[in-house]
């Protein structure tokens, strides 16, 4: 029998599971259909993801029942765009769905937000499932109901909150993953032990490394469930992130400046910056007294020692400069009344909100980046 674990993210009427192991795309119409109005189901999926595990989760349902038409959109960050989700919500409405119809996403976090983002608004609010193909999307986008679409402002500024009515996120999958997008999930997996459970970075200390070459399928387990636990407890606590739920953006203001920057592409994928913003994060909190410099120095030894960009060497051009990096971040959805607020940190687990940033302390953190570079 297949190593599963379960985990009940508790928000009254809009509380659903997430189901963690193995082998779950075979059985997905077990899972599922308990929680259809309509044995018909529409999958959005992408052009890669389609070809690898499009056909494992016709099976999974068809074994009962369930039948399923197929949207795929290109692969890639530049589908999180007004065109694509104005492409698929007409699709959507083609295909002739009604609010009983269930959306499935089939992908990584893209896929998940501009699903999860046609869902609330096609008809006002039609359920969707999320199936996490990607490391990072299993530990981290798939849950908490965050979805939307890029806009050249910024990442992620235009979407609404919106639960799955369930998660499956298969750690099979995650084997045909290449090892770059492995490490991008990896970045996201450790945020969770820097932001409120030292005993979770260590365990990633020490456990790192199997969790990415995957020969320990148990140790994929726990790093996926131990994941989604800390987010679902401070989701359940804070749905709309109106207080600590921001915590969860530890590194992701530097970071998506940087994806900004670099195009929202491959150059630089969002774990990677969200590794390189957790790193500045911690610069900043020692250059303001806030943090000891050994824990940066131990945060940084472990993302350098799985293979984890910790600067920008290589990406930088002539237009880099700290005053567009700080325009990009003054458009970061935590900015208030032109007050920038960054996840800061104490120490290892000790992440918090803070909107008195020294801005000149900033400013030398991001010339020193550059510089880096």
């Amino acid at each position: 029998m297949q190593e599963t674990s379960n985990l009940h993210v508790s928000l009254g009427q809009r509380s659903y599971d997430i189901i963690v192991g193995e082998q779950l795309l075979e059985n997905a119409g077990l899972h599922i259909l308990p929680l259809l109005n309509s044995a018909n189901v529409i999958i959005v999926t992408d052009t890669t993801v389609e070809i690898a595990c499009l056909p494992s989760l016709i099976k999974g349902l068809e074994a009962h029942g369930i039948s399923s038409r197929i949207i795929s959109v290109p692969a890639g960050e530049q589908s999180k765009s007004f065109s694509q989700l104005q492409d698929l919500t007409g699709n959507l409405l083609e295909n002739g769905i009604d609010r009983k119809t269930t959306l499935i996403a089939l992908g990584g976090g893209v896929i998940g937000d501009l699903t999860g983002f046609a869902a609330a608004i096609t008809m006002r609010g039609i359920p969707f499932i999320q199936i996490p193909t990607t490391l990072l999307s299993q530990v981290d986008s798939s849950v908490g109901g965050k979805t939307g679409i890029n806009t050249p402002f910024g990442k992620n500024l235009i979407g609404a909150f919106h639960q799955p009515r369930l998660v499956l996120a298969d750690v099979g999958l995650l084997s045909s993953l290449p090892k770059r997008h492995l490490l991008a999930g990896y970045g996201e997996t450790v945020k969770y032990g820097l932001i409120n459970d030292p005993a979770f970075f260590e365990w990633c200390e020490q456990n790192g490394p199997a969790v990415i070459s995957g020969n320990n399928t148990s140790a994929r387990i726990h790093a996926v469930m131990t994941s989604c636990a800390i987010k679902a407890a401070i989701v359940a606590e804070d749905e709309r992130e109106a207080g600590n739920r921001a915590l969860l953006n530890l590194g992701h203001t530097f970071g998506h400046a940087f994806e900004a920057e670099t195009g929202f592409g491959d150059t630089l994928l969002h774990g990677e910056a969200v590794a390189i913003g957790t790193i500045m994060a911690f610069d900043l909190s020692v250059r303001m007294g806030l943090c000891a410099p050994e824990d940066a120095r131990r945060v940084r030894s472990h993302f350098e020692s799985v293979g984890l960009p910790t600067t920008l060497k290589g990406l930088t051009n002539s237009n880099w400069s700290v005053d567009k990096l700080l325009d990009h971040m003054g458009h970061d959805k935590k900015t208030e009344s032109g007050q920038l607020t960054l996840i800061l940190t104490r120490g290892i687990g000790q992440s918090f909100v803070n909107r008195a940033i020294d801005q000149n302390e900033l400013k030398n953190v991001l010339k020193d980046a550059l510089l880096q570079s």
